[in-house]
């Protein structure tokens, strides 16, 4: 089935290459969308793909790269738009 992963992620997660890590395991398992640095410190991620994907995406958030510290991850799950081609970082 097919979903749409709203992500936020707090902790040491900008200057860590938290987003690249990110784009390379959602490129790796088919999910389209984006992981966007916030002001407040914190990592925007909106992917799209089916739910398993997601699952296995949201696996890599909470452990995150190796420079990276992930304090707390609020996830929701919403109906699947179909609006992205591609995984991009900003």
């Amino acid at each position: 089935m097919l979903k749409r992963m709203y992500v936020r992620v707090y902790g040491i997660v900008q200057g860590v290459g938290f987003r690249r890590f990110v784009q390379i395991h959602a490129v790796r398992l088919g999910v389209k969308g984006y992981a966007k640095n916030l002001p407040d410190g914190s990592v925007e991620i909106v992917g799209e793909g089916h739910e398993e994907a997601l699952q296995k995406l949201l696996d890599q958030i909470r452990r995150g790269p190796p420079l990276a510290k992930v304090e707390n991850v609020d996830v929701r799950f919403d109906e699947y738009k179909g609006e992205f081609d591609t995984f991009d970082t900003y």
